[in-house]
C-alpha cells in the first residue's frame, strides 16, 4: 500500500476513534466506563435543546425608563447630600425624570454642574430643572440590561439548573432556556424579582400614623392609599406588611406609615441563608453586610434607639421590629412566613443582588418532556428510514461504488454526532432536521464523482485513471456547492435565534464533514481497493 494511501487511512481511523470518544457520554457505555475514564475524558457529549427535554422558555424586557428614573431619584438624593455638606439651603425634589432644585442662585448652579456633569441644564425660573442628559440615559439603558443579564444568570447558577440558555436580544430583551426545569412559576418568581432590599425608619411620631387602621383587607391597598393622599407627610410613604393568621390561614395587610428616604439598602449585603426558627419552626433569611454596612447599620440603629426599623423587599415591608439598643456586628434576620423553598429563593436573590430595573415578561412558553420524546423518536424514524433508502438506492444504482458511497455516508453519520459531542452542541428539533438533511447530502458529492468516472470510463480510460479524473473534475463543483452551503449556515447562525442557530450548526459541521468523506473517505477506499484487486472495468 502506498505511503500516501496509509497515512489517508490512519487519519480516517483516528477520526472515528475520537467521534467515539466524544460520543460515549450520550451512550448507555458510558455508565460502565471506569471512573478514571469520566474524570478525565469527554463527559458532556451533546446536549438536548429545550424543544427536546422540555423546560421553560422566557423572553423578558427590561424597563430601561425605570432605570433612569432611580438613577434620577438616586442623583437627587445625592445632590442633597451635597448640599447639607456644602451648607447650601436648597430644596430638591424630583418630579418623573426632572429634578428640581430651589432656590436659583450661582452658587447652587455652579456646585451642581461641577459635580453631576450627566445632568444637563433645560430651565430655569425662580427654580433650577435639570435632567439626565441623552447620553447618560443611553448608557443607563445599556447597562440596566447588562447588569440584569449578569443578576440573572447569577440567580439561575445558585438554583441549580443545568446547561440554561440565558442572552441578550435586541436593546433591552433577555432570551431564557431553563431545560428540565419542574417547577415553572417558581423558576419565574425567582427571576423576575427585583430583589430591592431597603431598610426605612417607621415614622409612628407623626400623628398620621395613630389614624391608620390596624389592618385591611388584601385587594385594598389603592383605595387606602387615595384616601391618604393628602395627608401623608411630605418625606413619607405607606407601604404594607403582609400578616397570616397562623391558625386559621387568614391574610391581612397592615399600612406602616414610613420616612421615604431609605437609610440603608442590599447594596451592602455580603451574605443572605436560610436558617430555622427554634420558636415557632420556621424558616428565616438571615443577612449579614459587609464592613462598611455593618458600620452603617450600627450607627443606624444607635442613633434611632426605640424607633422601629422597617425591612422591606420590593416594596412589601416584611418586618418592622422595635430597636432595642445599638447593634454592631452587621446582622438582621427578614422573616415573614416563609416556606422553605421561599426562604431559600429569597436567599438567592439576595445574595445575586437586586436588579437594576424591574423585568417586564414578554413570552412564558413551556415545554412539556413528552413532546421531546416524540420529537427524538420520530426523528430518529425519519433518520432510519432516510439512510436506509438512500443506502439501498446507491447500491442498486452505483453497485460495488455505490457500497463505498454507502460507507461514506455512515462515516459521515459518526463524524457529525461525534463532532456535536466534541462542542457539546445542544441538539434541537431543527438539529435533527439538519442531520436528516446532512445524511441526504452525504452522497450528492459521490453521485457527482461516479458520474463523471462514467464518462471517463466510457471515454476508454482504466478504473484508476477514471477514478484519478472523476475525482479531479468534480471537486471545484463539490468544493463551490458546500462553499454556498456553509455560507447560508452562516447567516442562519448569525440572524437567527435559539433552535435555528442549532440548525446552522448542525447543518455546517455536516457540510464540513461530506467534504471530508467525499475526497478523503471515499477515494481512499477507492485507492486501496484498485491498489489491490486489478480491475478491468469499475462497478459502477
Amino acid at each position: 500500500m502506498k505511503k500516501k494511501i496509509l497515512w489517508r487511512l490512519i487519519l480516517i481511523i483516528i477520526t472515528i476513534i475520537l467521534a467515539f470518544i466524544f460520543f460515549l457520554p450520550n451512550t448507555p457505555l458510558f455508565k460502565y466506563m471506569p471512573e478514571w475514564w469520566k474524570n478525565n475524558m469527554p463527559h458532556k457529549g451533546i446536549i438536548l435543546g429545550l424543544d427536546l427535554q422540555g423546560g421553560l422558555h422566557l423572553v423578558f424586557e427590561v424597563e430601561g425608563d425605570k432605570a433612569v428614573e432611580i438613577t434620577t431619584e438616586r442623583y437627587a438624593s445625592g445632590l442633597k447630600d451635597l448640599f447639607t455638606k456644602k451648607k447650601l439651603s436648597a430644596d430638591v425634589t424630583v418630579s418623573g425624570l426632572t429634578i428640581k432644585i430651589n432656590p436659583s442662585t450661582p452658587e447652587i448652579r455652579k456646585t451642581i454642574e461641577e459635580n453631576y456633569p450627566a445632568l444637563t441644564f433645560i430651565g430655569e425660573g425662580g427654580t433650577l430643572v435639570y435632567k439626565i442628559s441623552d447620553k447618560e440615559v443611553k448608557r443607563i439603558k445599556d447597562n440596566a440590561a447588562d447588569q440584569a443579564l449578569e443578576t440573572i444568570r447569577n440567580r439561575i447558577d445558585q438554583f441549580g439548573v443545568a446547561e440554561p440558555t440565558i442572552m441578550r436580544q435586541s436593546e433591552n430583551e433577555i432570551v431564557i432556556q431553563l431545560p428540565g426545569i419542574k417547577d415553572p412559576k417558581r423558576a419565574i418568581d425567582l427571576i423576575g424579582k427585583t430583589a430591592q432590599l431597603e431598610f426605612k425608619i417607621v415614622d409612628d411620631e407623626s400623628p398620621i400614623a395613630a389614624e391608620l387602621p390596624q389592618s385591611i383587607i388584601p385587594g385594598e391597598e389603592e383605595l387606602f392609599l387615595q384616601q391618604f393622599a393628602g395627608k401623608i407627610p411630605e418625606g413619607d410613604e405607606i407601604l404594607f406588611e403582609k400578616r397570616i393568621n397562623r391558625e386559621t390561614g387568614e391574610i391581612r395587610k397592615i399600612p406602616i406609615l414610613l420616612k421615604k428616604q431609605a437609610v440603608l439598602t442590599g447594596d451592602l449585603l455580603s451574605d443572605a441563608k436560610v436558617n430555622i426558627d427554634s420558636r415557632f419552626n420556621e424558616p428565616y433569611v438571615s443577612i449579614s453586610f459587609n464592613n462598611a454596612g455593618a458600620k452603617l447599620f450600627e450607627e443606624i440603629t444607635a442613633a434611632n434607639v426605640k424607633k422601629r426599623l422597617a425591612i422591606i423587599l420590593d416594596n412589601t415591608v416584611y418586618s418592622a421590629p422595635v430597636i432595642q439598643e445599638r447593634i454592631p456586628g452587621g446582622n438582621a434576620q427578614i422573616t415573614g412566613s416563609f416556606t422553605i423553598d421561599e426562604a431559600k429563593d429569597l436567599s438567592i436573590v439576595l445574595r445575586a443582588g437586586a436588579l437594576p430595573a424591574p423585568l417586564n415578561m414578554l413570552q412564558n412558553v413551556t415545554v412539556g418532556p413528552s413532546l421531546g420524546r416524540d420529537s427524538i423518536n420520530a426523528g430518529k424514524i425519519a433518520g432510519i428510514i432516510g439512510t436506509i433508502a438512500v443506502v439501498v438506492f446507491m447500491i442498486f444504482y452505483y453497485r460495488l461504488s455505490g457500497l463505498i458511497a454507502d460507507f461514506a455516508l455512515v462515516l459521515n453519520i459518526i463524524l457529525l454526532l461525534g463532532a456535536m459531542a466534541s462542542l457539546n452542541a445542544t441538539l434541537t428539533l431543527p438539529g435533527i432536521a439538519g442531520i436528516i438533511l446532512a445524511i441526504g447530502m452525504a452522497v450528492d458529492s459521490n453521485v457527482l464523482m461516479f458520474e463523471r468516472m462514467r464518462e471517463e470510463l466510457r471515454a476508454g480510460k482504466t478504473p484508476a485513471s477514471a477514478v484519478d479524473s472523476g475525482y479531479h473534475k468534480a471537486f471545484w463543483t463539490i468544493f463551490d456547492s458546500h462553499v454556498t452551503t456553509l455560507i447560508t449556515a452562516a447567516v442562519l447562525f448569525q440572524f437567527g435565534t435559539g433552535p435555528i442557530k442549532g440548525f446552522a450548526v448542525t447543518l455546517s459541521l455536516g457540510v464540513a464533514i461530506n467534504l471530508f468523506t467525499a475526497l478523503v473517505g471515499t477515494k481512499t477506499i477507492f485507492d486501496i481497493i484498485i491498489s489491490k484487486v486489478k480491475f478491468r472495468t469499475l462497478s459502477i
